[in-house]
């Protein structure tokens, strides 16, 4: 069941990634992220309300009060998924969406070596070649992004999206540590307001500190709010999943990966963006490293 919700959350989670790519196009990334985090916070809200006034008093939808360490442990999680998100956003930006995503899908390597490191977990031979066949792909995407005037070791874009990548790692493997001991509707309802508030923040101060801010264009899309939907509801199945006996973090994090076969179909599809067949062979060959990290974990 928990893989199923794995493979649920992936195809959401590339519905997320193309909402995301057309929300930002000529926008501004801080003013979409928040609006982002605002609607996501909307979403989760109301369960904690209706948890308190009793309307909801049982179920995955329950959440219950949680303690001040466990609300320090979830604004902790707020800070790590929104430096993900900053950066993801604004890699993505002004990267196409079939360079983008097929680099975020190396994760659930970072997540493998993290949980070698941090949970004494060991690779076996599957997961190796996986690991390898990962790496090297990277190496051929950047190849194809050459052909688009996009240089992986001068693009500064590129840096930005490996950072949304190893945050993302390190989010999914805080994920393990907590999902042990809070229910995932907790984490899920007070994380996003947490990066809501954080948001309002760092608004705040990057206007204070620089008032030409204020004046960033901004267009209302209503792809906007569809971020929000499609991500909140990846992350339900995610959540879930991980929080189910037996479910391990390296495989539910490799299939959350395969999002970048619905997130290529809309870049090719509806985006028109170029060099298809040399990104489609790239993306094969990381379904591949993908597969034998499956394999490995099964």
């Amino acid at each position: 069941m928990w893989a199923l919700l794995a493979f649920m959350s992936a195809a959401l989670l590339g519905c997320y990634d193309f909402f995301k790519k057309v929300s930002l196009k000529d926008n501004s990334v801080l003013a979409v992220l928040f609006l982002n985090t605002l609607f996501s916070s909307l979403l989760f809200a109301p369960f904690i309300l209706l948890s308190r006034n009793g309307a909801i008093d049982s179920g995955q939808l329950y959440v219950p009060v949680v303690d001040v360490r466990t609300h320090l442990l979830l604004m902790l999680k707020a800070v790590i998924v929104l430096s993900s998100w900053l950066c993801g956003y604004i890699g993505i930006k002004h990267l196409p969406i079939t360079i983008v995503s097929p680099i975020q899908s190396t994760r659930p390597v970072l997540v493998l070596l993290g949980a070698l490191f941090l949970f004494g977990e060991t690779l076996n031979v599957y997961q190796w070649i996986g690991v390898v066949i990962a790496i090297i792909s990277v190496f051929l995407l950047g190849r194809s992004g050459k052909r688009e005037g996009i240089d992986f070791t001068n693009n500064r874009w590129i840096v930005f999206v490996a950072l949304a990548a190893l945050f993302g790692a390190v989010s999914a493997l805080y994920d393990k540590y907590l999902m042990r001991f809070i229910e995932p509707i907790v984490v899920q309802s007070w994380f996003n307001i947490y990066q809501c508030v954080l948001m309002a923040v760092i608004i705040s101060v990057m206007n204070a500190l620089n008032p030409a801010q204020r004046g960033r264009k901004f267009c209302w899309r209503w792809s906007i709010p569809l971020i929000s939907l499609f991500l909140g509801m990846a992350d339900f199945c995610y959540f879930t999943a991980l929080a189910q006996d037996g479910a391990l973090i390296a495989v539910v994090s490799m299939i959350r990966r395969g999002s970048v076969v619905v997130s290529f179909a809309f870049g090719a599809l509806l985006l028109r963006e170029k060099n298809l067949r040399s990104k489609a062979v790239d993306v094969l060959l990381i379904l591949v490293g993908l597969f034998f990290l499956y394999l490995g974990s099964k």
